[in-house]
C-alpha cells in the first residue's frame, strides 16, 4: 500500500502530459467542424460576447484519457480480482453523464446553426440524470462497497450505517446535485476544471486514507487529465468543456465523495460548486416569492450563478477564477483535515 500514492501521483502527471500533446490536435478538429459554443442571450452584452464560436465539448478530453489510462491501468486486476472491479462504477458514471452532456451540447450546436430540431428539454435532461444516478446508487446499495453504506461523522469516530432504502435516495440527490453544481460552475475560464481537480485531489487522499488502491487511482488520474483540459481553457480559452465534461465531472465527483463515505464533507470540498447552485435558487426563489407576495421582484444577486455577480461588481475574469480557487483548495484542505480527524 505505501507505494499506491506516488504511483497514483506518477500517473496522474503522464495523464497531464498525454492530454497535453494529444489536446492541440483536438482542439484543431473542433475547429475543423466548427462545433463552437453559443452563449446565454443575458450575457450578450458582456465581455463573454467574444466567447461565441469557440470550440465546445472539451469534456471529450478529459473523459477519453480518464477511461484509457484507469483501464489500462487495472485491466488485468479488474479481470481477476473482485475488488478492482469497483472502479467501473465511477467509470460508467463518467462515461453515461459524459454522452447526455455529449447530446445536449450537439443540440445545442444545431440549434444554433438553424437546424431546429427537439432536441433534449429540462425536464428531458433532468429525467435521464435521475435514471444515471438511480442505477449507480442502487449498484453501491446491493454490492456492498466498504464506505458507500455508512455516514461517518465528521471530526468524531463513529460511523452510522445506512439501510438501502436511506442510503438509494441520499446517494441519488448526491449525484445529481453534484452534476448541475459543476454545471453551474462552467461558466469562466478554467474555473469549473481547476474547482473539480481541486476536489478529486482531496478525495484521492481521503480514499487513500480508506486503502481503496483503485479509487485512488481514478481521482488522481481525473486531476491530471483535467490539469491538462486546463493547459487550453486557462484564460483566453481555445475550448470549453461543456455538458460533456460538467455534468461528468460533477457527477463522478458526487460518486466519489459516496464511495468513500464522506459524502457530509462535500459542501466543504466541492463549497465553489454548492455556492453556485445555491445562487441560482436563491435568486430564483426570491425573485418568484417577492413577486407573488409584494408584487416586486427582489433578486440578492445581480446575476446568478454567483460568479457573474462577482464580474458585474467590477471583478475580472481572472481575478474570480484565482480568488474561487483559493477558496476551492482551501475548503479542500478542511474536508481532508476533517475526514483525518473523524479516524483518530
Amino acid at each position: 500500500m505505501d507505494g499506491q500514492l506516488p504511483l497514483a501521483l506518477s500517473v496522474g502527471g503522464a495523464t497531464f502530459l498525454l492530454g497535453v500533446i494529444w489536446g492541440g490536435p483536438f482542439v484543431e478538429i473542433l475547429h475543423r467542424f466548427k462545433l463552437g459554443k453559443q452563449i446565454r442571450a443575458e450575457l450578450l452584452d458582456s465581455d463573454h460576447v467574444k466567447k461565441v464560436g469557440t470550440p465546445t465539448m472539451g469534456g471529450i478530453m478529459i473523459i477519453l484519457p480518464t477511461i484509457a489510462v484507469t483501464l489500462a491501468l487495472n485491466i488485468s486486476r479488474i479481470v481477476e480480482e473482485g475488488e478492482g472491479r469497483s472502479i467501473l462504477l465511477p467509470l460508467s458514471v463518467l462515461i453515461g453523464f459524459a454522452l447526455l452532456g455529449l447530446i445536449d451540447d450537439w443540440e445545442g450546436i444545431q440549434t444554433s446553426r438553424g437546424n431546429v430540431g427537439e432536441g433534449l428539454t429540462g425536464k428531458m435532461k433532468f429525467g435521464i440524470q435521475i435514471v444515471l444516478a438511480l442505477a449507480a446508487s442502487v449498484v453501491m446499495s446491493q454490492v456492498g462497497f466498504s464506505y458507500a453504506n455508512s455516514m461517518p461523522l465528521p471530526m468524531l469516530p463513529i460511523e452510522i450505517p445506512l439501510h438501502p432504502i436511506i442510503f438509494v435516495p441520499i446517494s441519488t440527490f448526491i449525484i445529481i446535485g453534484t452534476s448541475n453544481a459543476t454545471n453551474f460552475t462552467d461558466g469562466l475560464d478554467g474555473l469549473a476544471g481547476i474547482i473539480t481537480a481541486s476536489a478529486f485531489g482531496a478525495y484521492g487522499v481521503i480514499a487513500h486514507i480508506q486503502s481503496q488502491v483503485f479509487l485512488v487511482q481514478l481521482c488522481f488520474i481525473m486531476v491530471g487529465a483535467c490539469f491538462a483540459f486546463l493547459w487550453y481553457n486557462a484564460h483566453p480559452a481555445q475550448l470549453f468543456m461543456g455538458d460533456t465534461g460538467s455534468l461528468a465531472l460533477g457527477a463522478t465527483l458526487g460518486t466519489v465523495a459516496v464511495m468513500t463515505g464522506q459524502w457530509l464533507l462535500l459542501p466543504i470540498i466541492a463549497i465553489v460548486p454548492v455556492m453556485e447552485i445555491l445562487s441560482v435558487i436563491l435568486q430564483v426563489a426570491s425573485a418568484k416569492l417577492s413577486r407573488r407576495f409584494y408584487g416586486v421582484d427582489i433578486r440578492p444577486f445581480r446575476r446568478t450563478p454567483i460568479h457573474h455577480h462577482f464580474e458585474l461588481g467590477g471583478w475580472s475574469e481572472t481575478q474570480i477564477v484565482q480568488r474561487f480557487w483559493l477558496i476551492g483548495i482551501l475548503s479542500a484542505f478542511v474536508g481532508v483535515a476533517f475526514a483525518v480527524l473523524g479516524r483518530v
